[in-house]
């Protein structure tokens, strides 16, 4: 080749890198700087113009504030989870809609903040198929909500999929059923969401610091400080962990809605009627046993009553605590937990009914009836709660023959469970019945299936002591109600 033609191929050669360098956006520019760890050749100014989204003025964010600029080009953070790239880091992984918790409803790519579906499905999502192999009925069934309503009535049902009503495209509208509409976080005078103070989710506004309100629209008139101190309860906590503080005020929580049981209240939230349960006396079935009023857990008494439940009468010689030494004998608990214990004597109850007696309430003869009534088998007699059995019968209400007719085999068939276990491993059959394990005894049932500590306690006793524990579930005595019979509803007794 030629010198000049040599001289031709590199004047050639130089425009078109110009050119292709020129085609080159501005933050991708790869020789801005002379050498490494030389200065930048760009001015500050022109630098971060080309690290700011287009449109955006002067002093904006820089790379979308998810990165550096560096000599206008754009250096990405990396945050776990997620990564964001992009050449002014406007991409995110994670920006990209989601159906059921899944991106793209996992029929589908992210791509920078669009959903790019698999063939065969649709919408922003990716959750949406092209076709359906659902019967409408079918459909419907999956698009309908806890209360059983389609998509809400916010949405379409499409595919067994709830496809949201957003006529404007501002999607405010959503949820796996539709159940979400951001609308109602909409400020009616200021038409923002949250009136610009607060973030919204599933039509709920959470607002900033210093607002309050539905819709965030009240400032405070006192300093955050000011507020927090307003709020404290004596013992340190904000409404004492039962209430929210909106501007040095308590708003106390709802925890009781049936209303059984009183409500949270007082000025930071310290009265829990809750607390009063442990003054309520399930004999009278009233609180401080019908001789006081409970305010803030504890009982006020009327005159002539003290006790953590108005129990004990002034008139009584007794101490309050002489009295219930006396109520309980040996037992754990006074009067045996069968009665009402008034200055060191016990009241059985049911009144009237002479199968439950002692000083101390200690013998109930209930405890030798089955479910059904009959009194130890109709096979011995009862003395203070226990089943003497007559010769040729035995067990704890004496339901087993010592002699058998049936044949071994016979007798394991009608001890075997669904699963073809006898006595579902906790016991052993004798005459077509099992006899539970003693060692574990809470276990009881026809075929040893049930747990009895699956009742409710009262006092620490399964059923109160007031009925029997039938598979979970306790089956009270005349006379008294409740899950675990711990009231009195008192039945007359003859």
């Amino acid at each position: 080749m030629s010198p000049a033609g040599f001289k031709n191929f590199l004047l050639l050669a130089s425009s078109l890198l110009f050119a292709g360098l020129s085609a080159v956006p501005q933050s991708f520019s790869p020789s801005l700087r002379s050498g490494t760890g030389a200065a930048c050749r760009l001015s500050r100014a022109e630098s971060e113009r080309r690290c700011r989204a287009p449109g955006q003025p002067p002093g904006g964010a820089l790379c979308h504030g998810r990165g550096r600029c560096d000599c206008g080009v754009c250096i990405c953070h990396v945050n776990e989870p997620g990564v964001y790239f992009g050449p002014l880091c406007e991409c995110h992984e994670w920006v990209c809609e989601t159906y059921d918790g899944r991106t793209c409803a996992g029929h589908g790519k992210c791509d920078c903040g669009k959903c790019k579906c698999q063939e065969g499905w649709f919408g922003d999502a990716c959750q949406y198929p092209t076709h359906c192999d659902l019967t409408k009925k079918k459909s419907n069934q999956m698009c309908k909500n806890s209360q059983d309503v389609i998509c809400s009535n916010a949405g379409t049902c499409h595919c067994g999929r709830c496809k949201c009503d957003n006529p404007d495209g501002n999607s405010l509208v959503y949820g796996k059923f539709c159940e979400c509409d951001d609308r109602e976080c909409i400020d009616d005078e200021t038409e923002e969401i949250c009136g610009g103070h607060g973030k919204c989710y599933c039509g709920n506004c959470y607002c900033g610091s210093g607002w309050h309100g539905d819709k965030c629209e009240f400032q405070c008139d006192i300093t955050p400080w000011e507020s927090k101190r307003r709020c404290t309860s004596p013992d340190g906590k904000i409404c004492s962990n039962r209430g929210t503080c909106v501007c040095g005020e308590c708003s106390c929580h709802d925890v009781d809605p049936t209303g059984d049981w009183g409500d949270i209240h007082g000025d930071t939230c310290e009265c829990d009627e809750r607390d009063c349960r442990a003054v309520y006396d399930r004999y009278s079935d009233d609180f401080c046993s019908g001789h006081g009023q409970c305010n803030c857990g504890k009982c006020d008494c009327k005159v002539g009553w003290y006790g953590k439940k108005c129990e004990h009468p002034r008139s009584c010689p007794l101490s309050a605590e002489e009295s219930i030494k006396k109520c309980q004998g040996s037992s754990d608990l006074p009067c045996s937990g069968r009665g009402k214990c008034e200055c060191g004597k016990c009241t059985c109850y049911p009144p009237g009914d002479r199968r439950v007696y002692g000083k101390t309430c200690e013998c109930d003869d209930r405890r030798c009836e089955g479910l059904d009534g009959t009194v130890c088998g109709g096979h011995g007699t009862c003395s203070c709660g226990h089943c003497v059995c007559e010769r040729g019968w035995f067990g704890k209400l004496c339901q087993h023959p010592r002699k058998c007719n049936l044949t071994e085999e016979q007798s394991k068939s009608l001890c075997e469970s669904a699963d073809g276990i006898l006595c579902s491993g906790k016991g052993s059959c004798h005459c077509g019945k099992c006899i539970c394990s003693a060692e574990e005894w809470y276990i009881s049932g026809e075929l040893c299936d049930c747990d009895d500590r699956d009742c409710d306690k009262h006092d620490g006793l399964i059923c109160t002591g007031n009925g029997l524990c039938s598979c979970g579930n306790c089956e009270c005595w005349d006379g008294w109600n409740g899950n675990a019979c711990e009231i009195w509803l008192g039945t007359e007794y003859p």
